[in-house]
């Protein structure tokens, strides 16, 4: 019935009564009426529909409110951040007793100046009864100090479970009830460590993430029970590929693989296997180990460790396709012309055995230089026909509008203690393109596949960018000089290409790339195929990475429901009435646990980088104005790593914020900071427990006619 709802009011512009829905629908008995309004009443309660004033329904989405997560500055006043709409401001003074990252609902009122502004009319979802900081003792009383500074309020500990502590502590406590406004009693849950311990910081965002580290005894039971190797039992009525030359590639610290390559020729044509770990064989549904995969989501992937989304014996063991082992996957083997078109494919359950565990480093080598890496000669021809096949799936790629942003990513290195000794940019050459290319030939073949055959499935989807962000982008950069030519339809990710390709011989591209992609919406989980933008795709699923994301092992499952196991039609019926109902639910957590690992992984990264510039105070360096604010600008250097230049530490005169052209302007003299400028700088002061870096301008020495500094320090 909700269902039958939903489809009648998304195409409805205008509020129904529910006497409407129901002669819509068809239902005229008084029960029909009574289940109607019973559907529309939950339907409400869960904020999927909106009911008006006069009784009348809409979707949600189409009214007035707005549903999203509150982001509140250490100011006080927040945003409401929504999908794919502008972020509501929210006065201090309009919480209405929301505090940082709960799930609220939002109305829109007439603000003070011209910016959208809100109040928050209901709390949804509470997502601090968990918080995380420092305990310690004043004037003899305990104290908690939560790490997250937005958390406007006093947390007072229950007496319980203090006898174990001591100041300096990190803990993790509950909320019991409010005793106040802003004010609330909590309870200790977790002692986390000691915050000078190794390693007690990451843990600490870990945490203060809700991202669980541990295992359940129920599901290390059960993990206990599984096999160490594969038997003969398992083998049967798979594709034995264990002769065939199949290796992996990976980076040198990799323990979980899950995936491993293969190829042949076939006349003019190529015929590339991508064999993926078979990970929903061994998780199976029903089981505490599904339902603990299901909650994580994804593996995180820290500094100086994973926190995995299965067990060891499983990520690193018996599904990791580990070299010289018995390992059961799923293969895609694709037949792909020199043009780069794939004309034929087969999906299969088999049984391989990779022959090395080769490196990127070593395989770039290969690539690269020539060199040949000892116990790598037997497979350099098999590597230079990946080579080519990458090249021509990549030129076939870049042909329908591949976007390429060629965004750099920093490295983080620590030694045993966790601390960073250095902040480098992570390398990228062509052993990590052949894999990439490969694995998006398999993707998009997997989900192809299934998309013809009509099954719910779980897609990859990446939607079509706000056009006006994107008009508004490319109007601030001609202001500063940057002509970009051509048409201006972004419906079709070719016009996004020539904007970047347009911008690629710019010294500031790196700049003005990131800028661009901020434009772009999120990729996330759907089970309706909507494409891939970034990646010019029609139809694009995540079938290769079951070890670390949960979308790739239903990917699988749903493979071995559909195809592998040959349902008969009743069967085949009951699955896809099941998958119709639960996959948007699925999709929608596994979404939000991915949004949830990459802001862990952000703000660790963050911290570690501060730290790692706390004891580089007062030396320079030359960097790049990767943002302008109000408030100041951001330099990037090399290696990555931000700070900030408050406008209040910039000399010499009165500079004002430019909202348009994102540019500093000086009121005297006249002199503009601009976006992708290089200037020089100095680390005026950096702090670990914040996660900010200050930098002050330094003064040009001399250099050529632009003033750009001939000498480049290096951190």
């Amino acid at each position: 019935m909700k269902e039958e709802i939903i489809d009648i009011l998304k195409i409805e512009d205008n509020a129904l009564s529910p006497i409407e829905i129901s002669e819509k629908l068809g239902k005229k008995s008084v029960d029909d009426l009574k289940n109607i309004l019973q559907a529309l009443s939950e339907l409400e309660n869960d904020f999927i529909v909106y009911k008006s004033n006069k009784g009348k329904y809409i979707m949600f989405e189409k009214s007035h409110l707005k549903k999203g997560r509150l982001s509140v500055s250490k100011g006080g006043f927040g945003f409401v951040i929504l999908d794919g709409e502008d972020d509501i401001y929210i006065d201090k003074r309009n919480m209405n007793g929301a505090l940082n990252n709960d799930i609220v609902v939002a109305e829109e009122i007439k603000g003070s100046g011209k910016k959208t502004e809100g109040r928050i009319v209901k709390i949804l979802k509470k997502e601090n009864n968990l918080i995380v900081g420092l305990y310690d003792i004043f004037d003899g009383n305990p104290h908690f100090i939560p790490d997250d500074k937005k958390l406007n309020m006093e947390i007072i500990l229950d007496n319980k479970n203090l006898d174990d502590l001591v100041p300096g502590h990190k803990i993790q406590v509950s909320i019991i009830k409010e005793l106040g406004k802003y004010k609330y009693l909590a309870e200790v849950v977790k002692i986390i460590g000691h915050k000078n311990d190794p390693g007690v910081d990451i843990l600490s965002i870990v945490y203060d993430h809700n991202i669980n580290d541990v295992f359940s005894e129920a599901v290390m039971k059960e993990v206990d029970a599984l096999p160490n190797e594969v038997s003969e039992n398992e083998i049967v009525g798979r594709r034995d590929l264990r002769g065939e030359t199949i290796f992996t590639i990976d980076g040198d610290d990799t323990k979980d693989i899950d995936d491993a390559i293969s190829i042949k020729k076939n006349g003019e044509n190529y015929i590339l296997g991508v064999h993926i770990a078979d990970v929903s064989y061994y998780v199976k549904e029903g089981t505490e180990l599904y339902k603990e995969a299901y909650d994580r989501g994804t593996s995180v992937y820290l500094v100086d460790r994973v926190i995995p989304m299965l067990p060891h014996k499983l990520s690193n063991g018996i599904c990791s396709l580990n070299p010289n082992e018995d390992r059961l996957a799923i293969s895609c083997v694709m037949e792909i012309t020199k043009d780069g078109k794939i004309i034929s494919h087969d999906i299969f359950e088999s049984v391989i055995k990779s022959r090395i565990q080769m490196t990127y480093k070593k395989v770039n080598k290969i690539l690269n230089n020539e060199e040949i890496p000892v116990g790598y000669e037997e497979y350099v021809s098999d590597l230079k026909l990946m080579e080519e096949l990458a090249e021509i799936l990549r030129k076939e790629k870049l042909s329908r509008g591949y976007l390429d942003f060629d965004v750099d990513e920093a490295k983080i290195l620590v030694d045993e203690n966790c601390k960073p000794y250095d902040v480098v940019v992570r390398e990228r050459g062509k052993g990590e393109n052949l894999i990439e290319d490969f694995m998006i030939a398999a993707n998009e073949t997997v989900a192809q596949h299934i998309f013809y055959l009509e099954f719910p499935f779980v897609y990859r989807i990446h939607e079509v960018p706000d056009e006006e962000k994107v008009k508004e982008f490319l109007n601030s950069i001609s202001l500063l000089g940057y002509q970009i030519k051509g048409d201006r339809n972004f419906i079709y990710p070719k016009s996004m290409k020539k904007i970047l390709d347009q911008l690629r011989d710019k010294d500031e591209f790196e700049i003005l790339s990131t800028l661009l992609l901020r434009c772009m919406k999120k990729a996330e989980y759907k089970p309706e195929n909507v494409g891939h933008y970034g990646l010019a795709s029609k139809c694009y699923t995540h079938f290769t990475s079951p070890i670390r994301r949960f979308p790739d092992t239903t990917v699988h499952n749903l493979l071995r429901k559909y195809i592998f196991n040959r349902p008969n039609e009743k069967e085949l019926s009951r699955l896809i009435s099941y998958w119709n109902e639960n996959l948007p639910a699925l999709c929608e957590h596994a979404s939000e646990k991915e949004r949830e690992s990459i802001d862990c992984e952000r703000d660790v990264e963050s911290m570690k980088m501060a730290e790692y510039m706390e004891n580089h105070i007062g030396e320079e360096y030359d960097g790049i104005i990767s943002s302008i604010m109000n408030f100041g600008m951001f330099i990037q250097l090399d290696n990555m790593i931000e700070g900030l230049v408050h406008i209040s530490e910039m000399k010499g005169d009165y500079y004002n914020f430019d909202d348009v052209t994102k540019t500093l302007k000086g009121e005297k003299k006249g002199k503009m900071y601009k976006l992708g400028q290089k200037v020089r700088v100095v680390v005026t002061n950096a702090s670990k427990e914040n996660s900010t870096i200050d930098f002050n301008l330094v003064e040009k020495k001399q250099g050529d006619k632009n003033g750009n500094i001939k000498q480049k320090s290096k951190i």
